[in-house]
Parts: C-alpha cells; structure tokens; sequence
C-alpha cells in the first residue's frame, strides 16, 4: 500500500553544515522523505572550528549527507556539493555549492523555490555574489539569527556572510532564529526507540548521533534539540500551526515566534517507520 497521495507544494535547495551537529542530517531526512517538497539541490558548508579543524570539513560534510541519501534509496535524489572551508570574503568565488545554488534558481519550475539553509550563510553568500539575479528568484529558510545575534552559532560561524545575505533587499527572507528553533526539542529516550526501530535509516542516523565528537565541555542532557527541522513547517509540511510577524513591504520578511513541534516531530517519526 502506498502512503495517502500528497502533491509537490514547493522545490527546495537544502544547505547546510552536514559535519556539525547531527540534527541537520535528521532535516534532511525529513525533507527527503516529504512528497511535499521535491528536493533540486543539496549543498554543504563549512562547519565551526568548534567541531575541529575546518579543513577538509565541508567536503567531509557532503559525504554524510551523500551516504544518508543512499540509504534512504529514494529515486532521483541529487547530488551532493560541497562550498569552501573557509568564510565568505566578500569577493567573488565559483565554488560547486555556490554554483549548484545557482544553477537550480536559474532552472526555473512550476513550483515556488525555497533555498533551505540552516547553518551558516557562507554558500548563499557566494551565490549571491556570483549571481545577484539568484535574490528574485527564490525564498530563503534560515534557521539562525538571535536577539543577540553574535551568541548564535549559525550567525557567528560566519557574521559577514550573514550580514551580506540579510543586507540583500532583492531577497525574501522566512528566518527561524534561536528564540524559536531552540524549542524543537526530543528526549533522547524517544529518539533512541525511534532510530532503533525504523530501519537502515533509522541505524544509521543513531550511530552518528552516538559517534558525535564534540569538545569536552560540551555535556549532553536528556533532551536533544532539533531545530534544524524548523522549516519543514514552509517546506514539506504547512504553517497553520505557527506563529510569526512580517513586513509589508517587499521583499517580504518573515520571522516565525513559534512552530509546532509536535507536528515536526510525529510527522518525521512515522514517515521514518513508513520508510523502514
């Protein structure tokens, strides 16, 4: 039996640092087994040094989230481009990242597209650079940004790629700062039932979960944080749910105050049974 049919509401780009923390690769998976959004690009960024030595970091990045799709064995899933290791200089750099970005928004489509990003902005910035066009041509997802934004760490990683991205007034702009996606959270309990339970898949996002290095004064609690799952709610899913205050004038800007995470969560846990 086949799941209840579902239509393609958007096409996304999905950026991020896949090396960092592994809740990006739980959003990947996410938007990967969504029919609600047909995925046209993937693209992976430099991570924080916190997470060892950047070098080599985006392209290690990139493998991961390579590998992930393999065992999801969905078709005509894309590749995988890798951006620079080093933050945006504010200079023009042909990068694969930068380019796949750009390629996909000139491709055009019969759906609104939506450059999901939820690390730092280092890749946007390099395709905005290389084509400014790219700005009209879709909507960026950005999970980052916070009332203090140089505590963030998708800001911080790289604040004048997020300066030059947000500056853009071309770009439209949904952003998931700290404030909200902080509040997607899991207990560790359910992730480890879900992951044990649901299949190749589920396997192997619980071993990089369990093989996460990370500097040692990081402690882990009982509950993990998710928020890179934030904008499922524009992507593969719907915003009813969730909150947030816009600006009028064009380009608009959006900023989401909540997000329901019971839905994120149940939707992602039975799509990852589904596919187990």
């Amino acid at each position: 039996m086949h799941m209840i049919r579902v239509e393609p509401r958007c096409r996304v780009i999905i950026d991020n640092d896949w090396a960092g923390d592994p809740d990006g690769l739980v959003a990947l998976a996410h938007h990967a087994l969504s029919p609600a959004n047909r995925i046209v690009a993937v693209t992976a960024s430099l991570t924080n040094p916190m997470f060892g030595p950047p070098g080599g970091r985006a392209q290690a990045g990139g493998h991961l989230a390579e590998d992930l799709l393999r065992v999801l064995k969905l078709p005509e899933l894309p590749a995988v481009h890798a951006g620079p290791d080093a933050p945006f200089i504010g200079q023009p750099r042909a990068n694969p990242a930068a380019r796949a970005i750009v390629d996909a928004a000139e491709a055009g489509g019969d759906l609104p597209l939506i450059l999901v990003c939820a690390g730092p902005l280092t890749n946007v910035a390099d395709a905005l650079l290389l084509d400014p066009a790219v700005a009209r041509s879709l909507t960026l997802a950005w999970v980052g940004g916070a009332a203090r934004d140089d505590e963030e760490y998708n800001y911080f990683t790289d604040p004048a790629a997020a300066d030059y991205v947000l500056g853009n007034r071309d770009l439209a702009v949904w952003q998931f700062p700290a404030e909200t996606y902080r509040k997607i959270v899991a207990p560790v309990a359910e992730l480890d039932v879900e992951f044990r339970n649901a299949g190749p898949a589920g396997a192997w996002l619980w071993e990089h979960f369990n093989s996460l290095e990370v500097p040692g004064f990081v402690k882990f609690g009982p509950l993990w944080c998710l928020g890179d799952s934030a904008p499922l709610v524009v992507t593969g899913l719907d915003d009813s749910t969730s909150t947030y205050v816009e600006t009028s004038a064009a380009p608009q800007r959006r900023t989401y105050t909540s997000v329901d995470t019971r839905l994120i969560m149940a939707d992602f846990a039975a799509k990852l049974q589904l596919q187990g």
